[in-house]
């Protein structure tokens, strides 16, 4: 939508940072401190699946040690030692996983599902669908986890410029479900979807050009609420887009 507010400042979502969250989720007792780290790990559980199931932890178990990063985070007080002066929220997390599964047996695990704890959501189902469509390349699990997170804020990126367009005329929101799918590269032959539209292919790339350059400033927003100092946005960009680049997606334009 033209003259939208790239920033997703409509929903309050998108323009808080993880840093921010944490800091909120830290006290255990404060107000919004359960919704905030339900949202943080509602965000990343499926890097942190995929990085538990290419260590050879079969579903069911990695789903556990998911759960249970979630007691640890409150129990262990580990958020409030969290040093957002470290660097980047993905590296804080998986160590931290890390550390969880290196210290839990499987059995304490499992015991820390439910009983009035945060617990995550995580559709193991879509998990496992997601996992298979990993490289089966014997790649280190930390390489699984980087691309599942490049992947994530990818999709957190796409989502909000699905709202800003969907939210304009119904010829606007027609035109961006049929240039979504071209946005990263997948989809079908351009001048076929220019032809269904009704545009000329030269009127298609400059349309596609555009909603891909929005693209990269939402996602770049959605890296910058992952590191503390904005001068390691542009690597953190660099190394994550070689992720995706790895496994075929891309936003370039």
């Amino acid at each position: 939508m033209e003259g939208a507010d790239p920033g997703g400042r409509g929903d309050p979502r998108f323009g808080t940072t993880r840093w921010s969250l944490v800091a909120r989720a830290a006290h255990a007792s404060a107000p919004g401190a359960r919704d905030a780290l339900e949202t943080l790990l509602g965000t990343a559980w499926y890097p942190l699946y995929a990085f538990l199931r290419r260590r050879g932890h079969p579903p069911e178990e990695a789903e556990d040690l998911v759960q249970g990063l979630c007691a640890r985070l409150i129990e262990k007080d580990v958020l409030a030692q969290a040093d957002p002066q470290r660097g980047r929220f993905r590296t804080f997390l998986l160590a931290t996983l890390k550390f969880h599964v290196s210290h839990e047996r499987e059995r304490a695990q499992a015991k820390k599902r439910g009983g009035g704890r945060v617990h995550v959501s995580i559709d193991t189902a879509r998990g496992e669908h997601l996992y298979g469509r990993e490289p089966a390349s014997g790649e280190p699990p930390d390489v699984l986890f980087e691309r599942a997170w490049a992947r994530t804020l990818l999709e957190r990126a796409e989502a909000r410029l699905a709202v800003l367009q969907m939210g304009g005329t119904p010829e606007r929101a027609r035109r961006f479900e049929a240039l979504r799918p071209l946005l990263t590269k997948e989809g079908p032959p351009q001048a076929e979807v220019a032809k269904a539209l009704g545009m000329t292919p030269t009127a298609l790339k400059v349309a596609l050009h555009r909603l891909r350059r929005k693209l990269r400033v939402l996602l770049r927003e959605e890296v910058a609420a992952t590191v503390d100092d904005p001068s390691e946005v542009d690597d953190e960009l660099a190394r994550l887009a070689t992720r995706l680049r790895g496994a075929g997606h891309g936003t370039e334009g």
